[in-house]
C-alpha cells in the first residue's frame, strides 16, 4: 500500500503551497503523488519506465 511508503520532495520543490509531486522507490515500482492532496491514490510505474522518464527530463533540460 502507498501509504506505508517513505516519501519525498524535490530538492527543487518550492514553498508548501507550489504544486509539487512525491516520489517513492521500491524495490519493484516507483510511486508518484501529488504533494498537495495525498489522498488521491499514487501513480505506480515499473522502474524501467521511471528511468526512461527521468531521461527524457535530463534530454529536455
Amino acid at each position: 500500500m502507498s501509504t506505508d511508503l517513505s516519501w519525498f520532495k524535490s530538492s527543487y520543490s518550492g514553498d508548501p503551497g507550489g504544486a509539487c509531486v512525491e516520489v517513492a522507490a521500491c524495490p519493484r515500482t516507483g510511486h508518484v503523488r501529488d504533494s498537495e492532496d495525498t489522498s488521491i491514490p499514487s501513480l505506480a510505474v515499473s522502474p524501467a519506465a521511471w528511468s526512461a522518464f527521468l531521461r527524457e527530463l535530463a534530454s529536455a533540460g
